[in-house]
C-alpha cells in the first residue's frame, strides 16, 4: 500500500543547501519512494542547543512510499548517518536533520510520535509545510495546517500567489493513474488546482496521490470510467461536469498502452482499434462535449495529447499507428480551437521521448537512440510534460491558442 508522508528538514553545518537536496535524493532512493513536493528553503534561528551555533536552513517535503512509519523513520536516520549526522549535543549543530511530521492520517505513539509532537509550535515547520500542504489536517487537533499556522502567528495568506496560480480552478486529467497523467495531476494540484483524477480501474494504488492533491487544494476526486465505451464516456462527463458543477480545464491524456501489458500481445489491427477507441475517439467526443459546456460558461482551457514524431514520421508498426492517431488528434485540436474561441483555449502537447513504463524497461538500443536523437542528450521525464501543462492551464499562457507544443528537448 502506498502512503503519503510529510517531512521536515534542516541543516546548519557544511553546504546546507546541497546537503538538503542530497538527503532528499538519497531518501527517495532508499525508501523506493517519490518526492512529490519540496517547499522553499527558510533561514531560521536555532531553537535550543549551544548558544553560538549557526542559523539553520529549514523546509518541508512530501513523499509517497510503501514503508510504514517506523521503517520510514529508520530510513531517514540511515540517510542522516550517511550524510555525516552526529548526535552528541542535544539540539546541537547538524549536517542534516529529518523529522517525520505527518504520515497519512495515522497516530503513532512510543519512541516515534506522529504527528510530530512539537510541529504545531514551530513556525520553521509550519510555514514551509503550509506551502505544500495548506489543507492537510492534523489528526489530533482536527485543524488544517493553514489554521494551525494562523493560530500560531496570527497571519496567513488568503489570496493566491504566483506559486499557486491555478488556485480555485477545477481541472480533470484523464488517464491520471500513472506516468504523464499522474505527474500532471500532481503538478496541477501543487499549483492550487482542484484536480479530478481518472482511471479505467478501481482506485487502489494512487490513494496517497489523491490525499496529496486534497492537501494542496482542499479537494480531489477519482472517477473510474472505461473511455472505450459510450457508457464510460457519458459517466465520466456527468461525474466530472454535472456532479461538481462545471470545470475550468480538461487534460485529455488517456491512451491505450500498446507497448506494455496485455494489449502489447495483440496483433496490429487489434492494437490500432484500441488506439482509435481510447485515444482518438474519446478525445474527439469528450473535447467537443466539454468544450461546448465551457464555451457556454464563458471560459475554459482544453489540452489534448499528441506525439512529436507524428509530424516527422517514425518507421515500424507502432510508429505508423501512433502517427495516424496522434496526428489526427493534433489536427483536430487546431480546428477545435477555432470553433471554441474566444471563450475557450485549446492546445495540444506533443511529447517526445519520455521515460514512462516502456522507457524504464526499454533495451539499451532504445536508451541510446532516445538520447542521441535529442539535442539535450537525455530522455524526457513525465515532470517535463507536467510543467508545460501547468503553464498552459494558467493565465500566463492566455495568448496561446491552437498550438501544438512539442516537448522533446529540441528534436526538429
Amino acid at each position: 500500500m502506498t502512503h503519503l508522508a510529510y517531512l521536515g528538514f534542516g541543516s546548519n553545518l557544511g553546504n546546507s543547501k546541497a546537503l538538503i537536496f542530497d538527503a532528499l535524493r538519497c531518501l527517495e532512493k532508499k525508501a523506493n519512494g517519490k518526492i512529490l513536493a519540496v517547499s522553499s528553503l527558510y533561514k531560521t534561528l536555532p531553537v535550543g542547543g549551544p548558544a553560538d551555533q549557526s542559523d539553520y536552513i529549514n523546509g518541508a517535503a512530501a513523499i509517497v512510499c510503501n514503508l510504514d512509519p517506523q521503517q520510514l523513520l529508520e530510513t531517514m536516520r540511515a540517510v542522516e548517518e550517511e550524510l555525516g549526522r552526529v548526535r552528541e549535543v542535544l539540539n546541537g549543530p547538524r549536517t542534516i536533520d529529518l523529522d517525520l511530521l505527518l504520515f497519512d492520517d495515522q497516530l503513532v505513539s512510543g519512541e516515534l510520535q506522529v504527528p510530530h509532537p512539537r510541529m504545531h509550535t514551530r513556525s520553521f515547520v509550519l510555514r514551509p509545510l503550509f506551502e505544500i500542504a495548506p489543507f492537510a489536517i492534523h489528526p489530533i487537533f482536527n485543524l488544517t495546517i493553514a489554521e494551525i499556522l494562523f493560530d500560531l502567528e496570527g497571519i496567513v495568506p488568503i489570496q493566491s500567489s504566483s506559486a499557486r496560480e491555478l488556485e480555485g480552478k477545477k481541472i480533470l486529467v484523464t488517464g491520471s493513474t500513472s506516468g504523464i497523467g499522474l505527474a500532471c495531476a500532481v503538478e496541477l494540484a501543487l499549483g492550487g488546482a482542484k484536480v479530478v483524477f481518472h482511471g479505467r480501474k478501481p482506485l487502489d494504488k494512487i490513494n496517497a496521490y489523491l490525499d496529496f492533491a486534497a492537501n494542496c487544494s482542499g479537494f480531489s476526486r477519482y472517477i473510474q470510467a472505461d473511455l472505450k465505451t459510450e457508457e464510460g464516456r457519458s459517466s465520466l462527463f456527468k461525474q466530472a461536469w454535472d456532479d461538481i458543477n462545471g470545470l475550468d480545464g480538461v487534460l485529455l491524456n488517456a491512451g491505450a498502452d500498446i507497448l506494455t501489458g496485455t494489449i502489447s500481445q495483440m496483433n496490429v489491427d487489434q492494437k490500432f482499434n484500441e488506439l482509435i477507441q481510447v485515444d482518438l475517439q474519446s478525445t474527439f467526443i469528450l473535447a467537443r462535449e466539454f468544450g461546448k459546456r465551457m464555451k457556454l460558461s464563458g471560459k475554459g482551457v482544453l489540452l489534448t495529447t499528441g506525439w512529436d514524431q507524428a509530424i516527422t514520421g517514425f518507421k515500424g508498426d507502432s510508429g505508423e499507428m501512433f502517427a495516424a492517431i496522434k496526428g489526427g488528434i493534433m489536427n483536430f485540436s487546431r480546428s477545435l480551437s477555432l470553433s471554441l474561441a474566444p471563450e475557450v483555449r485549446v492546445n495540444c502537447m506533443a511529447p517526445g521521448w519520455i521515460k514512462t513504463s516502456w522507457g524504464e524497461t526499454a533495451s539499451e538500443y532504445w536508451q541510446q537512440k532516445a538520447k542521441e536523437e535529442c539535442p539535450l542528450q537525455r530522455w524526457g521525464v513525465p515532470q517535463d510534460i507536467a510543467s508545460a501543462a501547468r503553464w498552459l492551464f494558467s493565465d500566463k499562457s492566455s495568448f496561446v491558442n491552437g498550438q501544438t507544443l512539442a516537448i522533446n528537448g529540441g528534436v526538429v
